[in-house]
């Protein structure tokens, strides 16, 4: 029973609204099929498998933190840069916590469209680190830096695992302004 208007991208994007719903890892053909009303083998026509859907979900979620991120950057420098792309980072990581992880995943380097996205996510936050000075091999450190702390805040917060009686908010501007100091030292001290 094929659903007329059904394309690979129409899979992904209902794909993407199922995971907001059941979780990434609770996503199954089964479901997903359901949701568009065709049979689980009419899914096979447009996405050869489950581990292609997530790939494809990925290079999804990327394009569309990647477009946050370059308008968080759009005019901005330095500090201003750093602290619109760590709201845009946060915003899309709590507005899509399920579907969020799929970001993390290293496109496959003959996926051009996906290899795109994430360069963009890249270049947004080499961007900001052009506005402090930082180039090269120290682009990559600072990168990975920012990197890590932002996803690494994000992740704990979308899965509830900030307990303390503390504002988040309050607790996040400390890590942006700490990514700020830690930026603007990067390097002096070499």
């Amino acid at each position: 029973m094929p659903r007329a208007g059904l394309t690979p991208d129409v899979v992904t994007r209902e794909a993407a609204a199922l995971v907001d719903e059941v979780g990434l890892e609770s996503l199954t053909f089964a479901a997903l099929a359901s949701r568009v009303g065709v049979a689980v083998p009419s899914l096979y026509k447009h996405v050869p498998s489950i581990a292609a859907l997530h790939r494809r979900l990925s290079a999804l979620a990327t394009e569309e933190l990647g477009n946050a991120l370059a308008a968080a950057t759009e005019g901005r420098a330095g500090e201003d840069a750093l602290r619109s792309v760590a709201a845009a980072y946060r915003s899309y990581a709590l507005e899509r916590p399920r579907l969020y992880p799929a970001t993390q995943r290293v496109p496959l380097p003959d996926d051009a469209p996906h290899v795109a996205h994430a360069d963009r996510v890249v270049g947004s936050v080499f961007a900001i680190l052009r506005g402090y000075g930082i180039d090269g091999d120290d682009a990559v450190d600072a990168a990975r830096v920012v990197r890590s702390s932002l996803h690494g805040f994000v992740d704990i917060e979308r899965s509830g695992g900030f307990g303390l009686p503390r504002d988040i908010d309050a607790s996040f501007a400390r890590l942006v302004d700490s990514l700020h100091a830690a930026l603007d030292g990067w390097t002096g001290g070499r």
